[in-house]
């Protein structure tokens, strides 16, 4: 159990550093906006281009990185929405297994499938060809845009975020079921401050 534990942590930390990279992303993408728009009014007044492509993409880059790296975040500190009128007045240990239930029959599939059709398409936007051989990064059709192949592949990172921390809520409600509350208690008081080493 302690291995587990351990791997409760790590996920739990991880998933807290992903969160706040999202959090401070949010800021960076409406700054970028906001700039965007001002230099776009700007070179309409001067009458020069003040801005191009790769501004307006960096910006859906980033909006697209805040959902990626928030989704773990989203999950570990159950901030989804639910409908919850039937939920929220259950015990824990039928909340525990409605978690439990949802996440082994719709979740961690979800996520396992999300996983399996993103890989091939994120491989050929890195320049795989059928017969196995490289060729260039797909990229943005449009003029001074980026390349389409680092934001795809954080559709991969997103997916296994999610499935690592998936597990590790699992883990969790197995404690609770088990009536193991002292241990969840543990890692929740310890996982989101914990640093991503484990000791």
């Amino acid at each position: 159990m302690r291995a587990l534990l351990k791997y409760v942590r790590f996920v739990d930390a991880l998933s807290e550093r992903l969160g706040t990279i999202s959090m401070y992303l949010v800021i960076i993408t409406v700054f970028i906006g906001f700039s965007n728009v001002l230099l776009r009014y700007l070179g309409r007044f001067v009458g020069q281009r003040l801005t191009s492509n790769l501004f307006i993409e960096l910006q859906w880059y980033l909006y697209s990185l805040v959902f990626f790296f928030g989704f773990a975040y989203i999950l570990k500190n159950g901030i989804n929405v639910r409908v919850d009128f039937w939920y929220a007045e259950q015990s824990a240990k039928v909340k525990a297994w409605i978690d439990l239930v949802g996440h082994l029959v719709s979740l961690i599939p979800f996520c396992i499938i999300g996983l399996w059709v993103t890989v091939s398409p994120v491989l050929k936007s890195w320049g795989l060809h059928p017969d196995g051989s490289w060729g260039t990064w797909e990229l943005s059709p449009d003029p001074s845009g980026l390349p389409r192949a680092p934001i795809k592949t954080m559709i991969i990172l997103a997916f296994f975020s999610l499935l690592l921390q998936s597990i590790a809520e699992l883990i969790k409600l197995i404690a609770i079921l088990r009536e193991q509350e002292d241990l969840v208690a543990d890692v929740l008081s310890k996982g989101a401050e914990s640093p991503l080493r484990i000791e």
